[in-house]
């Protein structure tokens, strides 16, 4: 699967190259103008500026502008084109294992009560919102870490996503240009302040004539400069003190006002002008699916909106310049001028502003689930079935284990409960948790690792990854009994959930664990709960001949040269071997 990256990588190489070569040569070629111009400038004062003299002048100038610009454009295609050999390096860092070392690890949307995310490894270290994760927007983490986490989409909504998610996957070219725009735009901390600020329809000023006279003054203001400038008259000087003064008090009364007004804009920690070039580039797409044409349909909406508040962001900006923004202020009353800019603004878009960033960020997370398909072999996008409780896949891994030591397996569940017994490091946890993470994926229209799948709309929940804590003085086994609980208690309020239970009261002895498990099991039987439970405990694979909705399932070792071999094949039936002995001999714990 490499290999598409690695072809983008050369190409974009070669590109790369041959205008890296131009840009050096344009740059010594500026040097060179820039000495021509000067002599010309020195030629034309030394000649009485003889027609010859001035015509070089000039056209020197026209020139090195000319090259200027070009160099500029030059620059800004090289950066782009730097920027899509990242990606595509990143992708190869997915599909070779070095995507631990990314320092995105989604962790601070770690909650120890959700109820599959650590134990699914979902969000945090070598986790899946680390593999899959491409947001760069504040709205695009947050619109990605939901899908994982609440993922509430229905059966339609998870088809049409399907159809979106598989096209962009289909275009490594243009959903990585997207991805390089979007990170000249990054995670904004401050984006809940902003949107919080658009939104708020509240005015300024809601009297018209305070209004007006404010937008009108300035201007009379400004026509005195230019008069007192052009005529040099004493009492237009005057009279422009005057004016002068009397602005410099109207801008101090309303100065904290205007500051208040104008601040969730005024802290923009990224340049609007950013998102036109994104809205642009995927106004110009033709898209097929239904949901990528109605997002595309409403960011063109947004185009011209955010075109205009990114012109008064701009003049906002001036406050970054002291000098300029005290005499903007003084005579032309400049922090007014921008907040009634803004007033009207709000008063068009501020009911719908807040959707057009909601819209990038839906758009963000769809992207990042559309490059499962290209960094991990064996994906597939599962067929939806609401008629029965069940999932069938065929060759079904976990995609967050590399491609080429992924072992796939068959696996059948039709509305029943799985007792999955086997010994040590065999592979039952690991199949759990490939369970798992896959029917998340399938609820967030992303593609899933099987060759194929078919399931219902479930839920997940886990008891898997368990410990104490010192602090509240809980043990192992009473933080797995709450977890527990917790798992009857949604199997009960939510039928179509799944629950996957590893190694089950493995925090006390082994009477006390074999009575509970068998106990739980009995329960989630009578609940008519599905789901798969992992367990050393053998005896527990005799509940299959007691219950109907019970099936044994197994993973298995073997030994070879006085090795032990695993082959991580799910097998029908309960486990019939053990290596318990094997390992502790193996690290010198007994003879």
């Amino acid at each position: 699967m490499h290999y598409k990256y690695q072809a983008l990588i050369k190409q974009h190489s070669e590109e790369l190259q041959k205008h890296s070569s131009s840009f050096n040569v344009i740059g010594y070629t500026k040097l060179i103008l820039i000495a021509i111009l000067g002599l010309a400038i020195y030629l034309a004062f030394s000649n009485s500026f003889a027609l010859g003299y001035i015509t070089l002048l000039v056209a020197t100038l026209v020139a090195t502008i000319i090259l200027w610009a070009y160099h500029a454009k030059l620059s800004n295609k090289i950066n782009y084109i730097k920027g899509l050999i990242a990606i595509y390096n990143r992708h190869l860092c997915r599909i070779n294992g070095q995507w631990v070392n990314f320092k995105d690890t989604g962790a601070e949307f770690s909650d120890p009560n959700h109820v599959y995310a650590s134990d699914l490894d979902i969000v945090g270290n070598k986790s899946l919102f680390q593999f899959l994760n491409t947001t760069h927007t504040w709205h695009g983490r947050q619109a990605f870490a939901n899908d994982l986490l609440h993922p509430m989409y229905g059966k339609w909504e998870i088809e049409a996503r399907q159809k979106s998610i598989s096209e962009l996957s289909q275009d490594i070219e243009f959903s990585s240009m997207i991805q390089y725009y979007l990170s000249k735009i990054g995670i904004a901390p401050t984006m809940p302040d902003f949107i919080k600020g658009i939104k708020d329809d509240t005015a300024f000023i809601e009297n018209k004539i305070y209004r007006t006279l404010l937008t009108f003054i300035p201007i009379v203001t400004f026509l005195f400069i230019i008069g007192a400038i052009v005529f040099q008259q004493r009492q237009l000087y005057l009279i422009c003190i005057i004016i002068a003064g009397v602005q410099l008090i109207v801008w101090g009364l309303g100065a904290s006002k205007a500051s208040g007004y104008l601040s969730p804009v005024a802290k923009l920690p990224y340049r609007l002008n950013t998102y036109n070039e994104i809205l642009n580039k995927i106004s110009e797409r033709k898209f097929v699916s239904k949901s990528l044409i109605q997002t595309q349909e409403k960011l063109r909406e947004a185009k011209q909106a955010i075109k205009d508040l990114s012109k008064i962001t701009d003049k906002i900006s001036l406050l970054h310049n002291p000098i300029l923004y005290f005499l903007a202020n003084i005579f032309l009353l400049w922090d007014y001028h921008c907040a009634l800019l803004l007033q009207e603004w709000k008063q068009k878009y501020a009911l719908v502003a807040e959707d057009w960033f909601l819209a990038i960020g839906e758009f963000e997370s769809m992207l990042s689930f559309s490059h499962l398909p290209n960094i991990c072999s064996n994906t597939s996008l599962p067929i939806i079935n609401e008629k029965s409780r069940a999932i069938e896949a065929n060759g079904i891994g976990h995609p967050l284990l590399p491609n080429n030591a992924r072992v796939n397996n068959d696996f059948n569940l039709h509305d029943n409960i799985l007792i999955v017994s086997g010994s040590n490091m065999s592979g039952k946890t690991t199949f759990l948790r490939t369970i798992g993470i896959n029917i998340v994926l399938a609820r967030t229209g992303g593609f899933v690792c099987a060759k194929d799948m078919q399931l219902a709309i479930l839920g997940v929940v886990t008891s898997m990854r368990l410990a104490d804590d010192l602090n509240e003085g809980v043990s192992t086994f009473y933080a797995e009994l709450k977890r527990i609980k917790a798992v009857i208690e949604l199997a009960k309020a939510q039928p179509n959930t799944v629950f996957l239970i590893d190694e089950i009261f493995r925090g006390t002895n082994s009477v006390d664990r074999l009575a509970g498990a068998k106990g739980v099991i009995e329960n989630l039987n009578n609940l008519n709960a599905m789901g798969l439970l992992s367990t050393h405990d053998l005896e527990l694979c005799e509940l299959e001949s007691t219950y109907k909705r019970i099936r044994n399932y197994s993973f298995s070792e073997h030994y070879k040269d006085d090795k032990l071999i695993f082959d991580y094949k799910l097998k029908s039936g309960k486990s019939n071997t053990t290596n318990a002995n094997y390992l502790m001999k193996m690290v010198g714990i007994i003879d």
